[in-house]
């Protein structure tokens, strides 16, 4: 299991990634609903202010095998966000077209 640090870093530079991508996809595209990439750009925002607030909040119990798995549920969940992120903006690219 990487750091907590490496963890957040993650975290942030992944969703940052897909709100540059967002703002891309907005630059290259004006008039294509503008109000559902402003709404992607909401929930990776949202993704990454919960993740890091569960990263920074580990759960009270002292047992090792537990933390470890709530931070691989961080990371499971970094993932999934991730990719229904991607998936929505790759649909709305793909209408784009």
């Amino acid at each position: 299991m990487p750091s907590v640090r490496k963890l957040k870093k993650n975290i942030d530079t992944l969703v940052f990634e897909v709100i540059s991508d967002c703002f891309t996809f907005g630059t290259l595209h004006p008039d294509e609903k503008p109000e559902e990439v402003s709404g992607i750009i909401t929930d990776a925002v949202s993704l990454r202010n919960d993740l890091i607030k569960r990263a920074n909040n580990p759960s009270g119990s002292k047992d090792p095998k537990s933390t470890r798995l709530h931070f691989r549920t961080i990371e499971k969940d970094l993932w999934v966000g991730l990719d229904k992120l991607c998936g929505r903006l790759t649909a709305l690219h793909d209408k784009a077209e």
